[in-house]
């Protein structure tokens, strides 16, 4: 079968493999996948991952295969693939926190084959491919009407920031927010803010034409950033003494700093972005001492189970923009043209068409 393959080099193959079922995993036909930074992240070194390895961990898909002991996932149903695949017994699943979950982090699985070698899956997932296998638990079932190039983007972008807002910041009615980078995770933040009724809700993107999907999404304004412009100045001149909350989402040390430096006092930076391992930021103390925080937050703190058909519920009730992240659809041969319209600004999600 097809696949999207970092050997050193970006490879779409035809001889990838993937292996049978264990108890406790599913197969899924891998219909659409999304294009996220953190797979770009793998090919620029950001994210060092062993090779070779099959890309993609944002999709969605029909269950072609389960194991013996799967019962809550049947063949045939539609699923979205999430990267957590969380053990259900440790303490910190037993309270309802499986982002904190240690099975479900760091793992190095190997369920492909490419060439007849051993191949690793990034992120759990490896759905850039026309099948993968994952656990039981990774492959949560939503409404078979809901369209998998829009239900892939749930996965990763959706989670990522929608959840960040409602399971991580937490904003109140009328708190305001700043939120830097506008990429695929930024507009879910957008719009779980609006979810949230957050106000005033800043964007901040150095590319001004990243302002009309921002305002879509649920930007009350818009900051171009720059080298001649004093972002932070500009949030405060927005929202006087500073946001209650700055979600920084591109994942670099100058940003965090902005973030953190726009915050008012009881502010909260939620870091999004994902630097190059190693990375180190840097902040005044003393500002910190006005009941500032600086938030880590992993996968959305997400509870997939209870989150994704969450999410499906406020798509289908139009309160939830999911079809408008899909800017332009690739087939699997056509990533390299994804990657460009990407890297280019052009898109609020790419989308490979497995199918």
């Amino acid at each position: 079968m097809k696949g999207i393959v970092w050997t050193g080099e970006l490879e779409v193959r035809d001889d990838v493999e993937v292996r049978d079922v264990r108890a406790d995993e599913v197969r899924v036909r891998v219909h659409n996948a999304g294009l996220c930074h953190s797979d770009v992240s793998v090919v620029n070194g950001t994210i060092p991952f062993p090779t070779p390895v099959v890309l993609g961990h944002e999709g969605a898909g029909v269950v072609e295969a389960v194991g013996d002991a799967v019962n809550k996932v049947a063949v045939g149903d539609h699923v979205v693939v999430t990267t957590m695949g969380f053990c259900g017994r440790c303490s910190a699943c037993a309270r309802g926190l499986p982002s904190h979950c240690r099975e479900g982090y760091g793992k190095l699985r190997a369920p492909f084959t490419v060439g007849g070698n051993k191949a690793f899956q990034f992120a759990n997932a490896g759905v850039f491919a026309e099948a993968t296998v994952v656990k039981e638990n990774q492959a949560v079932v939503i409404d078979p009407d809901v369209p998998l190039a829009s239900a892939c983007l749930i996965g990763c972008a959706v989670v990522t920031g929608v959840g960040a807002v409602l399971n991580r910041a937490r904003p109140t009615h009328g708190q305001s927010a700043a939120v830097i980078g506008v990429g695929g995770i930024g507009l879910n933040v957008l719009q779980g803010l609006r979810l949230a009724n957050a106000l005033p809700i800043i964007a901040v993107d150095a590319n001004p034409a990243k302002e009309a999907a921002a305002r879509a999404f649920g930007a009350t304004h818009f900051v171009t950033a720059g080298p001649e412009v004093d972002t932070v100045a500009a949030i405060t001149e927005i929202a006087p003494g500073g946001v209650d909350h700055a979600f920084e989402c591109v994942g670099h040390p100058a940003l965090i700093r902005t973030a953190i430096d726009s915050l008012d006092w009881g502010g909260q930076c939620i870091l999004l972005g994902v630097p190059k391992l190693g990375t180190e930021a840097s902040f005044v103390v003393q500002g910190l001492y006005n009941d500032k925080s600086i938030m880590g937050c992993r996968y959305g703190s997400v509870r997939p189970h209870h989150d994704i058909p969450m999410f499906v519920e406020l798509y289908q009730a139009g309160r939830l923009m999911l079809d408008e992240l899909v800017s332009s659809t690739f087939p699997i041969e056509g990533v390299d043209d994804a990657l460009e319209a990407m890297h280019a600004g052009r898109v609020n999600r790419a989308v490979l068409d497995l199918i």
